[in-house]
């Protein structure tokens, strides 16, 4: 699974307060959760970085530096609804695992701001295979935190989705399908709908087009219970 940024655009109207890219495809056996865009700095998850990025507001801190840019504790405080404490705690937790560090050239006085230091996460589940049942409890909390993620944004886009043009209801998408396939298939299938996305990141409309907007994609494939 690869988990990509966009590049920081604070004026985006679809910008939610909360989340979470590689420069190819995905390798099968990965989860992926946002989108890809070359030049990103790209962190692959190991053992001890999975346990530091595993919590839900280190997650939502990342991801809305990621998409947000710099940001000082207070800030991300209001923006997530946490307390100042707390956001000061885990972004000193994200820095000392690499994922955040300082952005000096924002700082006024004593104000310390924040910034993402990776815009791309890539989790490989084969590099975490035989894994103690603490790391296995990371990847839980770290899937069931991208999928609450996922959730979350689309339930904002439906809450939220009358004050959009009309055309954008048109041009949205909720679909859900089943196919029979191998493994084999399924990990194909993930490669080729990721080379699709990417394919259109050539011609992206300009940032002062008046219709453009970032575009949030998820995909999901997983194997099912048949009755």
């Amino acid at each position: 699974m690869q988990e990509h940024g966009d590049q920081p655009d604070p004026t985006d109207p679809t910008n939610p307060s909360d989340p979470t890219d590689p420069t190819g495809p995905p390798v099968p056996g990965e989860s992926v959760s946002d989108p890809v865009a070359p030049g990103l700095t790209t962190r692959t998850l190991d053992a001890r970085s999975l346990r530091g990025i595993a919590h839900p507001l280190r997650m939502r801190l990342l991801n809305s530096l990621r998409r947000g840019g710099p940001a000082t504790a207070s800030q991300l405080a209001a923006k997530l609804g946490e307390s100042s404490g707390a956001t000061s705690y885990h972004l000193r937790q994200l820095a000392a695992h690499g994922f955040v560090e300082d952005a000096p050239e924002h700082g006024k006085g004593r104000e310390r701001w924040w910034r993402a230091a990776v815009q791309s996460l890539i989790f490989d589940s084969d590099q975490l295979e035989g894994s103690d049942p603490e790391v296995r409890g990371a990847t839980d909390l770290f899937l069931h935190e991208v999928a609450t993620t996922h959730n979350r944004e689309l339930s904002t886009w439906i809450a939220n989705r009358d004050d959009w043009l009309p055309a954008w209801s048109r041009a949205a998408d909720m679909s859900d399908m089943t196919l029979r396939l191998t493994p084999e298939r399924s990990a194909e299938l993930v490669v080729r709908m990721h080379e699709l996305v990417d394919s259109y990141r050539t011609g992206t409309p300009a940032e002062d087009d008046p219709e453009s907007t970032q575009v949030r994609i998820h995909t999901h494939v997983f194997p099912v219970q048949e009755d």
